[in-house]
């Protein structure tokens, strides 16, 4: 069967590119559904003319149900040991994720999900895959994606690779002056509908984010310090986290803290999430998103992270680079804002100086960041 040309072009970036395979490394590929077969192929066969040795699996939201909702601490600890040796081995990572039920793991009682994250996934994904290898997430379009993105199958898949296959070269040029500004900065003060919040970001630094960590890409991130957030936020995209529906979270801060927090739907969960604990009511990143392509909620968190004339932040653990702010949690959930004049408009001011209003880059040395000149 001939493979879609624009499938060999993505596997070609994401590994000569994106996680830099070369010749005599070992690269483990992790699968997720049916329909991801013709992308394994593709990654399988390229990694293996480059002379690198690929070690794939397939795996499956239901397997993974399965084995979270019935395993004993010791038995999640023994799938840790075995997966741990195995990403210990790898010098390269890539997930290839698509999800053909995105809500499996609602009904998971939460402490069995948090059992999997401190046990399992935390240990061999944060603190082997994201601290020590070379390491690719992406998403995969199926038909879970085209429904929940309101899209017909052929013109999903025609937005997936515009998205992915973005120029991301000319991308991380332009995000470079972001960076710098955002490494000098102190104060951010985010402005909108239900929205009036303040934070430093003073002593962490910036990350671009262009086409190696995770495709579809496009922001670049940092974190608040910890104690600093005050004030309240609505964020206006709907979101999945451990399989549950969430929609309209609004979130209110003291000296950094979630004192308030509700959302429109799961309420109740969202509470038990915030509980898990105490650095699940702090946040541990903050971002702002610009991939031209990308323009509404897909309930995706790895598209809309990414959306043009959007921010986010996450609730939780803070990743383990330069912009650690000290927050530990068993939680990272993304949580995004989007700016444009269609979702009620908004602004982003550092240290007193406007440098977004609406979604548009209104400083001259971030004008090509805008989704007109990206693309």
């Amino acid at each position: 069967m001939k493979i879609d040309a624009r499938i060999t072009k993505l596997a070609e970036n994401i590994l000569k590119n994106s996680v830099a395979l070369k010749k005599g490394e070992k690269i483990y590929i992790e699968a997720f559904s049916e329909s991801t077969k013709d992308m394994l192929s593709e990654f399988v066969r390229i990694a293996t003319k480059m002379g690198a040795t690929p070690f794939y699996f397939y795996n499956d939201n239901e397997l993974v149900k399965q084995l979270i909702a019935n395993s004993t601490p010791e038995q999640m600890e023994q799938y840790a040991k075995w997966h741990a040796r195995l990403m210990d081995d790898m010098d390269c990572y890539i997930g290839l994720r698509g999800h053909d039920d995105l809500f499996a793991l609602a009904d998971v009682p939460v402490k069995k999900m948090n059992m999997y994250r401190d046990i399992f996934y935390n240990k061999v994904h944060f603190d082997r895959r994201i601290a020590k290898t070379r390491w690719c997430v992406m998403r995969w379009p199926n038909n879970t994606m085209a429904a929940t993105a309101k899209m017909p199958r052929e013109a999903l898949e025609n937005f997936y690779f515009d998205c992915c296959l973005v120029d991301y070269k000319k991308m991380g040029k332009a995000m470079v002056p972001l960076k710098k500004l955002m490494d000098k900065t102190n104060k951010v003060h985010i402005k909108g509908p239900n929205t009036d919040l303040t934070f430093s970001i003073k002593g962490l630094k910036a990350v671009v984010c262009d086409g190696r960590m995770n495709i579809p890409d496009g922001e670049v991130y940092t974190a608040p310090v910890k104690t600093s957030i005050n004030g309240h936020i609505q964020f206006n995209t709907d979101t999945l986290y451990d399989g549950v529906f969430y929609s309209n979270i609004y979130l209110e801060f003291k000296d950094g803290k979630i004192v308030k927090a509700e959302s429109r739907a799961n309420n109740d969960k969202m509470q038990r999430q915030l509980s898990v604990d105490e650095g699940a009511k702090y946040m541990g990143e903050f971002a702002i998103g610009v991939n031209p392509y990308i323009r509404k909620e897909m309930l995706d968190i790895l598209f809309d992270e990414k959306i043009a004339c959007s921010m986010h932040m996450a609730i939780g653990n803070s990743y383990n680079d330069e912009t650690f702010n000290g927050n530990r949690s068993g939680i990272h959930w993304d949580l995004v804002l989007i700016q444009d004049k269609a979702h009620g408009g908004g602004e982003i001011w550092f240290d007193d100086k406007l440098i977004r209003k609406d979604g548009i880059f209104v400083l001259k040395e971030l004008q090509n960041l805008n989704p007109d000149k990206l693309k």
